[in-house]
């Protein structure tokens, strides 16, 4: 199959005025007169890199912090300047460019009045594509999806450090990526991850290859609906050069490279976690196998490693973990990486923290920190990996739906362990759905009530079992991040194990 048709110019989107020609970073730039919107990680890598070019930059920050007031100096070295509070009504007269940092929706009022006067509003990836090299530019291999898009993303990172590549993860992980096209070193190649905030501000990248690992409701508030959300998650395939990655067994991202408008030439690539048909990548007798970048595909596959070499500690690899494998090794695939290359990638890779990591066993009872699933498929597809689980969960589900979560794993509930603002709505699904599993409600909401959630798991685990922390929703009611959320756990399992101990 091959992917959408090829993609034509699209002059609705073409800047205006002084912003028209600035497709690369030898262009000229000065003069330009841009605000910036947001000084966080990606606002302030903006505004150095369009400082730097000579641009007349003035940042608008919300927030104020010594972080960000650190910043505003060294944007003073730079005669850019800083406005604190709230956002105004529109862009100051005489703007040419805003550039958005990912957090502020398109609802967002100065942003609308920027779109309604003809000003062009970039993310900060819109920027950094503008900002490559005219000639010899690392090619863009990009990740967005629901879940997983951390884990795939740097599980490609490693696959091309083994192939010795100078490369790095950026954008939505890692390195803001501006930073990584300015890098004075440069890369070979850049693993892009990217969120829908920053695909929505996103309009002429063009990947060597890209991948949309699965969709599921998601950030329905910054994007007002759903359908908004998933036409977003196809945009990574726009403009596509050599393969869209996508997840055969997610109908719907198979659908957005239908809908993609690419470079002609490129070619749909599926993966699954099943036998795959030619042009794909599979699971053949527990091997990852590639029949899409082989000679004579319809005969021929290329054994990438064996679902074995992706376990950690000895636990075999979860489902989930298998098919983010899969997106990598194909992205790399479609880049040139031999396979050896790929399997040993994926052999020497470490998972990211708060993400399935295995934090300790105690009377036979393993814990998993999967405090990364802020969303009911994350943690399903956590969920779903083990056999028996005692679930710790809950937290701000933001308007989430967790009946299909609850009834999907239903069967391999022991018990089920709540904390956080939205706990009672995770517990009415559990009464529904799964009526026989016990409920504990931890009442207490400072942090230390992590320590009370695990002794209160721990009594109701079996050897055998496995106490899953896979909250389903954010962590800011309790915690100032999921990663502190999952060290909290962490800190609770090393307090358990030592209180067994003595």
């Amino acid at each position: 199959m091959t992917a959408g048709a090829s993609w034509p110019v699209d002059p609705a989107y073409e800047p205006l005025g002084g912003a028209r020609d600035l497709t690369h970073r030898d262009a000229d730039w000065s003069g330009l007169v841009v605000e910036v919107v947001g000084l966080g990680v990606s606002g302030f890598a903006a505004a150095v890199a369009l400082a730097e070019r000579g641009a007349q930059v003035s940042v608008l920050s919300p927030a104020r912090s010594e972080e960000i007031t650190d910043r505003e100096k060294i944007l003073a070295i730079l005669e850019a300047s800083v406005r604190y509070g709230e956002l105004p009504a529109g862009p100051s007269e005489g703007t040419q460019l805003v550039v958005t940092s990912p957090g502020f929706a398109p609802s967002t009022p100065y942003l609308m009045a920027a779109q309604a006067a003809g000003i062009p509003v970039w993310g900060e990836v819109e920027l950094a594509w503008r900002m490559r090299a005219r000639e010899g530019a690392a090619p863009w291999l990009t990740v967005t999806g629901t879940n997983g898009k951390t884990t795939a993303v740097t599980m490609l990172e490693s696959i091309l450090r083994a192939a010795g590549k100078r490369t790095t993860a950026a954008g939505n992980v890692g390195l803001p990526i501006i930073e990584a096209v300015l890098d004075p070193a440069g890369y070979e190649v850049i693993a892009v991850e990217l969120s829908t905030f920053q695909l929505h501000w996103s309009r002429s990248i063009s990947a060597l290859a890209s991948c949309c690992l699965n969709v599921a409701p998601d950030h329905i508030d910054w994007h007002g609906s759903f359908e908004e959300y998933r036409r977003m998650k196809g945009r990574v395939y726009d403009r596509t050069q050599v393969a869209c990655i996508y997840n055969h067994d997610d109908p719907t991202t198979e659908q957005l490279v239908e809908d993609a408008e690419v470079v002609e030439g490129c070619r749909a690539v599926g993966f699954t976690l099943k036998v795959p048909h030619p042009s794909m990548l599979g699971i053949v007798e527990d091997v990852l196998a590639d029949r899409a970048f082989v000679a004579d595909r319809q005969r021929n596959a290329a054994e990438l490693c064996q679902v074995k070499d992706l376990g950690q500690e000895g636990a075999p690899p979860a489902p989930h973990y298998v098919a983010d494998a899969l997106a990598a090794a194909a992205l790399a695939r479609a880049y040139g990486v031999p396979p050896l290359a790929v399997r040993d990638g994926l052999r020497s890779y470490h998972p990211q923290p708060h993400r399935i990591s295995p934090v300790g066993e105690v009377d036979g009872v393993r814990y998993v920190d999967d405090s990364k699933a802020t969303n009911p498929p994350a943690a399903r597809a956590s969920l779903l990996a083990y056999d028996q689980v005692v679930w710790v969960a809950g937290g701000l589900l933001k308007g989430a739906d967790v009946d299909d979560l609850v009834a999907a794993a239903a069967p391999r509930l022991r018990a089920v362990v709540l904390i956080g603002r939205d706990r009672a709505q995770i517990a009415e699904a559990v009464h529904r759905h799964a009526p026989d599993v016990p409920v504990i409600d931890i009442e207490r909401t400072d942090t230390g009530a992590m320590h009370e959630a695990v002794r209160a798991a721990a009594s109701q685990a079996r050897p055998g079992d496995v106490v899953l922390l896979a909250p389903a929703a954010a962590s800011l009611d309790m915690f100032a991040s999921y990663g502190a959320r999952g060290d909290a756990f962490a800190d609770a399992v090393r307090a358990l194990d030592d209180d067994r101990r003595t």
